[in-house]
């Protein structure tokens, strides 16, 4: 019988290096022994013994980081811990991220997400400032389970490629964004909560969400960025009736 660990596989890598080649195109490759390996070992064989040139973001290894994603046969997935012997038999298809531009190969730019993030005031903002001596703020477990969940977003960006409204809006502010501003607002020791809503009131906030939920669906650590989405649509209608009420 053939040892499985000696398997071939092919995978069919996107490759584009803007200013240089006139458009993206495939280069296919065939790792020997491929069978064992997560997508980005074999990413890392190709770049070791068969191009030096094949461009790719990672760093743990370990889904922590967030920094491997990519589309893996049309899904938005984290190359280390997606395993060939998971994926359907046939060449693997592998493409940098939807829904962001180019910067080479799998690379993508992060700019845009970036400035996004930054733009809901990713910090805690004490509702009463204390000193060192004075001790740590203190939280109950259900003050801790309000917005727990959302603090594990490793800001991978997978739920960016999988959303239609980012890929026809990149200045809606997504997913991800609205999950951190989630476990922010959803923290008992945070005053900043009227900050964060006035940043997603506009057309490109919160209400551009049309409700797909595929976000979810693709989140490595079940964040459900959809369920904070949901609650920020809450939130800001809220916000909205009281200041109407103020106007009276």
């Amino acid at each position: 019988m053939p040892d499985p660990a000696k398997k071939t596989i092919e995978l069919r890598i996107l490759r584009y290096q803007p200013g240089v080649d006139a458009a993206p195109s495939f280069g296919t490759f065939e790792v020997a022994g491929a069978e064992n390996m997560s997508v980005l070992e074999a990413l890392q064989t190709i770049k070791d013994t068969l191009d030096g040139s094949l461009s790719f973001r990672w760093s743990c290894r370990m889904a922590v980081c967030g920094s491997c994603g990519m589309m893996i046969n049309g899904e938005p997935k984290l190359a280390c811990s997606t395993f060939l012997r998971d994926l359907p038999p046939g060449p693997v298809t592998v493409e940098p991220l939807n829904n962001f531009p180019i910067e080479r190969d799998l690379v993508i730019s992060v700019g845009g997400f970036v400035k996004k993030i930054e733009s809901i005031y990713p910090y805690i903002m004490p509702k009463e400032p204390k000193t060192v001596e004075q001790g740590p703020y203190r939280q109950t477990p259900a003050q801790l389970a309000a917005y727990e969940s959302f603090s594990d977003c490793i800001n991978c960006m997978l739920c960016y490629a999988a959303c239609p409204q980012f890929g026809e809006n990149p200045d809606f502010i997504g997913p991800g964004a609205m999950a951190l501003l989630q476990r922010y607002n959803g923290d008992s020791r945070d005053a900043g909560r009227q900050k964060r809503l006035d940043t997603i009131h506009g057309e490109n906030g919160v209400w551009s969400c049309t409700a797909v939920g595929i976000c979810s669906e693709v989140c490595p650590k079940s964040v459900d960025p959809a369920n904070a989405v949901n609650q920020n649509k809450t939130n800001s209608a809220f916000d909205f009736f009281l200041r109407f009420l103020r106007k009276e």
